[in-house]
């Protein structure tokens, strides 16, 4: 685990811009990458949409059972008439409606993020030498958000606390809309005005390119960059307000909120809540200090994270489920349990980057391994790698606190449905993606500093076992 000071130095040069991006560069995001790589990269920009499209489809006209839209759009191949009727039923349609409300929900979100006070909080350096400052009023933008969202549908009566579900398939296509156009105008961007043209990685894969993205932090000024402002807001702001829209239906629809949808959104509101009160810990996390902003993330955050993160409530307004006061038992403890060590874990990690390597971890002194390391613009930079406390049991366990929640959110749903176990399925293959790419970078990027430190700390994941 790597940790550096927040505070940018005095002595920390502006970098070229007209230096080419290409050169120098030892650590970072790939840029040879193969033609296996390049199929698996063509394979998520085909089927990544088309998975969204089949949940939506599979919970609006199916109950969430899976496997009931295969079989019938398989019997409906027999017949072309068949085919198209079972096709425009099923399908989201266009609303001018969704349309609207969607990019005000956009424009909004971009105003509080623009224009909310805000502490600036710094990343960790990134591979051509910038620390770059950011916008941190995330929490403010929630609580403005949702006070907005309860006022407006229960004292104005301007809309229905339900207008997210009521509308959610003329949402899916407005997102869509807007995933691609930001998709493509990154692209773009990067080679015709990019923020920090030093940043840029090109792999020679208009498929890979566009995929994991060209640009490091693109950005409007200095302060509105992408992939803050898209991951944050509106994507997880939005997280617990879809939440509440589906219990508010699951109220219409059946006269009481269950106990499994009460308990969902306590432990969605839980991991969101924290993600604001932490933000500015979020800048030092992977999505911000290692991923381009490519599809992955501008399509990525715009309709994956929104329609599939909230999954689980789509399942619980079409399925009654009322949990026995034993499986609320222990779906609460199993979600609260992998909270504590996400929170501790990283709680950890952060005493060691304010205080550099000077404290305590579990009563004794914290054990870091001194490191140095080079970025493109020629300079020499120190960090410190954590390897005790929990970052001494693995490298990644705040990871076995992130699969805990992720189980229990699922656990919500019962066990009739494969579905809404989507979520603990996804999350596991992306963390274990992400502890490869982790050390893959951190590899380049420390060296024999990384070598020293896996002898130290050989588990990645969970002792004794990975």
């Amino acid at each position: 685990m790597a940790v550096q000071s927040r505070k940018p130095a005095q002595a920390d040069a502006k970098v070229d811009k007209k230096v080419d991006a290409q050169v120098g560069k030892t650590w970072g995001r790939d840029r040879d990458v193969s033609f296996g790589t390049i199929l698996i990269s063509l394979g998520i920009l085909v089927m990544s949409p088309i998975w969204v499209l089949y949940t939506y489809i599979s919970c609006n006209g199916y109950s969430c059972a899976m496997s009931a839209p295969a079989l019938e759009i398989y019997t409906a191949t027999n017949s072309l008439e068949a085919l198209k009727t079972l096709l425009i039923r099923e399908l989201p349609q266009y609303s001018p409606y969704a349309m609207r409300l969607f990019f005000t929900w956009l424009t909004f979100q971009a105003v509080l993020y623009a224009f909310l006070p805000a502490q600036i909080g710094y990343g960790q350096r990134t591979p051509a030498g910038h620390l770059l400052p950011y916008k941190v009023n995330g929490l403010l933008a929630w609580v403005i958000s949702h006070a907005l969202y309860f006022a407006g549908g229960l004292y104005f009566g301007w809309w229905k606390l339900s207008i997210i579900h009521d509308n959610w398939g003329g949402l899916l296509i407005a997102a869509n809309l807007y995933g691609y156009f930001l998709t493509f105008f990154c692209f773009i961007k990067a080679y015709t005005f990019p923020s920090h043209p030093a940043d840029r990685k090109f792999s020679g894969s208009f498929i890979y390119d566009l995929l994991m993205g060209i640009e490091f932090n693109p950005r409007f000024g200095k302060l509105f960059d992408f992939k803050l402002f898209h991951n944050g807001r509106p994507g997880i702001v939005a997280w617990t307000m879809i939440d509440l829209s589906f219990a508010a239906a699951q109220y219409q629809k059946i006269g009481y909120v269950t106990n499994s949808m009460i308990l969902l959104n306590l432990l969605h509101a839980t991991y969101v809540l924290d993600f604001f009160y932490n933000e500015d810990w979020y800048l030092r996390t992977i999505d911000i200090a290692h991923d381009h902003f490519g599809f992955y993330l501008a399509w990525g955050d715009s309709v994956w994270l929104p329609w599939l993160y909230t999954l689980q409530s789509h399942y619980l307004v079409r399925n009654t489920v009322d949990l026995t006061p034993v499986q609320f038992a222990i779906t609460f403890t199993v979600g609260f349990t992998g909270y504590f060590i996400f929170r501790s874990v990283n709680h950890q990690k952060d005493i060691v980057r304010s205080t550099n390597g000077e404290c305590m971890i579990w009563g004794k002194p914290a054990k870091v391994i001194r490191t140095s390391f080079v970025t493109s613009d020629g300079k020499t930079h120190k960090s410190l790698l954590l390897c005790s406390g929990y970052w001494g049991l693995s490298r990644h366990f705040n990871y076995v606190g992130d699969l805990l929640i992720s189980l229990a959110m699922c656990m919500t749903c019962g066990t009739q449905h494969l579905l809404p176990y989507f979520y603990i399925i996804y999350m596991t293959i992306l963390l274990l993606h992400r502890i490869q790419r982790d050390h893959t970078r951190c590899k380049g990027k420390y060296g024999k500093f990384w070598e020293e430190y896996m002898k130290v700390v050989p588990y990645k994941l969970i002792p004794y076992v990975y």
